[in-house]
């Protein structure tokens, strides 16, 4: 038996486990060529952050679909690379509130037309009506907010 005649290539988990590991290799490569140590999950933390300053981190964990206690971690490396800040928050002296440094919003300037075209470069087998529905349909099997 081949590998092409095995059932679990037809399997949408293998095939969406196998774009992922595309994905994130074909970040992490184009980042690192312009010396940034970034991960896809970092990026959308800074991303989140942007979209919704003082945010707290149970929020963000929600907001990127990420499991809350993991996210801390992912937190505290923005933070040590001064791409992210935590504040009290002025409501709740306990809750943390986060915010982009300049740096951070440096960059998310510089790397956000990277990572755009690295999304069709990660696409480039589909013409452009292929990946708009195969977004759509991704956002469909995902519970995503359909319209763009």
């Amino acid at each position: 038996m081949t590998a092409q005649t095995l059932e679990i290539h037809s399997m949408p988990g293998l095939l969406v486990r196998r774009l992922h590991q595309q994905s994130v290799s074909l970040f992490v490569e184009e980042t690192s060529r312009r010396g940034y140590d970034l991960t896809p999950v970092q990026f959308a933390v800074l991303n989140a952050i942007e979209a919704s300053p003082g945010l707290d981190q149970a929020t963000l964990a929600s907001t990127i679909a990420y499991d809350r206690v993991t996210i801390g971690g992912v937190v505290d490396r923005l933070v040590q690379k001064q791409w992210i800040s935590r504040r009290v928050s002025a409501r709740d002296k306990r809750a943390r509130e986060l915010h982009l440094t300049e740096a951070g919003r440096q960059t998310l300037t510089t790397l956000r037309p990277v990572i755009r075209a690295m999304q069709t470069k990660l696409l480039e087998r589909l013409d452009t009506r292929e990946r708009e529905l195969f977004i759509g349909l991704l956002r469909k099997a995902t519970g995503e907010i359909s319209s763009m």
